[in-house]
């Protein structure tokens, strides 16, 4: 059952209104299908912005947070094997890649804010977001992915794709 204030949060318009929806404990609102629309967008648009930001700027001189070194070193001692530039749907969520994951973000729990937050990850570094091509990971994934792409050339295609003159 959703309580008083989670309903009030989802009814308000406007974006404040929705990131103070968003930070409510997960209790506030049992099963309300308004809630997981907005999550939805909040992902969308956070893939936008970020398939914008490695259109327009070089991806090797992105720095996403300030742990990148620290992620991306525990990213690859962890994944050494990872192919980062076409991911498969079981590199994330068979049962045994699973637990390797749950090992390698809990490290950051406390560290990067939301680390466990849900976003939209490419699965073909090459190309950009589309239903056939995105999965759902949690956000410390997508970053020690996209900084591994970043970092290793992966997302340069992008960026001379759309920047032809760089």
């Amino acid at each position: 059952m959703a309580s008083d204030d989670g309903l009030a949060a989802l009814s308000a318009d406007g974006a404040s209104a929705a990131a103070h929806a968003l930070s409510l404990p997960a209790e506030a609102y049992g099963n309300d299908p308004r809630l997981e629309v907005m999550w939805a967008m909040k992902a969308y648009n956070h893939a936008e912005v970020y398939f914008n930001l490695i259109s327009s700027v070089d991806p090797k001189f992105l720095k996403l947070t300030k742990l990148d070194d620290n992620i991306y070193s525990s990213f690859r001692e962890t994944f050494k094997e990872l192919d980062v530039k076409q991911l498969k749907e079981d590199d994330l969520k068979s049962e045994q890649a699973k637990e390797r994951w749950r090992l390698f973000c809990n490290q950051f729990e406390g560290l990067v804010e939301d680390f466990n937050y849900g976003t939209l990850l490419r699965l073909d570094c090459e190309k950009d977001y589309s239903e056939e091509n995105t999965i759902f990971a949690t956000r410390v994934q997508f970053f020690a992915i996209e900084i591994a792409r970043n970092r290793e050339g992966y997302n340069d295609t992008v960026h001379r794709f759309k920047n032809p003159k760089s």
